[in-house]
């Protein structure tokens, strides 16, 4: 199942949908007034209120992205079912949605809402000591370790680079991307331009189909990609394509950058 569809796959979830909207019983408001606090609490709680759901999310919680088919093979449900409970994910606003090409991918909606499931998660199960692991989609090396995206950094070596980026305080990841004041200042110090192209944004995000993470992508991820071929930092392969070799100038310049070391990028 590669699409995935939020339509209701019988009246319960519509039903889900209406009730937690209309505010009805002892904490509902107007309609014109929408849905009392009260009300939007309890349809918060009845959407983590399954089994599935709650499995679903803590999958999630890994920051990665993943197809309703994927989630119905790792919660072993069946995928009309996994999209039905992923309706109630998305209309309770724990979840959104993200298309890239082809294909439409799920994730946590926000680092808020992670932090408040993983909470949830650790007081429920007090023994928890790590997010619900999942394995990462397998691509063949190196283009799993380092690869263009279009025109800017993917794979590992992409995650490396907007993980440290957001470290520094360059790069807000939570939400829409954006350079911060610093970021700018960084690239300035760099020497690398940051002009507008067209509508393009400065920043912008892309999801990782290797990681299932978004990495930096916009005008601030295709200028410093063209850096660091122009300085070979990153060197394409012999026979072409989209993987990238890091060299050892591109070690040394993205770690006295960015402090990445190989280790974040070659692990197998």
């Amino acid at each position: 199942m590669n699409e995935l569809h939020t339509g209701t796959q019988d009246g319960s979830t519509a039903g889900a949908r209406t009730g937690a909207g209309a505010g009805g019983g002892a904490g509902g408001g107007t309609p014109a007034e929408g849905p009392a606090p009260a009300a939007r609490l309890a349809a918060f709680a009845a959407a983590l209120a399954d089994e599935t759901r709650a499995a679903i999310c803590m999958t999630l919680l890994e920051g990665r992205a993943w197809t309703a088919g994927e989630l119905a093979r790792i919660t072993a449900v069946a995928p009309s079912t996994v999209s039905g409970h992923l309706s109630r994910l998305l209309d309770a606003g724990l979840c959104v949605t993200e298309r890239q090409g082809r294909h439409s991918y799920v994730r946590i909606a926000d680092a808020a809402t992670a932090r408040l499931v993983d909470q949830l998660a650790s007081y429920a199960i007090p023994d928890r000591d790590a997010a619900h692991a999942v394995p990462v989609v397998a691509a063949p090396d190196p283009l799993a370790r380092a690869r263009t995206c279009y025109d800017h950094f993917a794979g590992r070596f992409g995650m490396a680079v907007t993980d440290a980026m957001e470290r520094r305080g360059l790069l807000r990841t939570d939400g829409v991307f954006e350079l911060t004041e610093e970021g700018r200042d960084w690239y300035a110090r760099a020497g690398i331009d940051l002009a507008h192209e067209g509508r393009r944004p400065p920043a912008s995000s892309c999801l990782d189909w290797t990681e299932r993470r978004r990495h930096l992508g916009g005008v601030a991820g295709a200028r410093l990609c063209a850096r660091a071929l122009e300085e070979e930092w990153v060197v394409r392969p012999a026979g072409g394509g989209r993987g990238l070799e890091v060299t050892r100038a591109g070690e040394q310049a993205f770690g006295d950058l960015l402090g990445i070391t190989p280790d974040a990028w070659s692990r197998s």
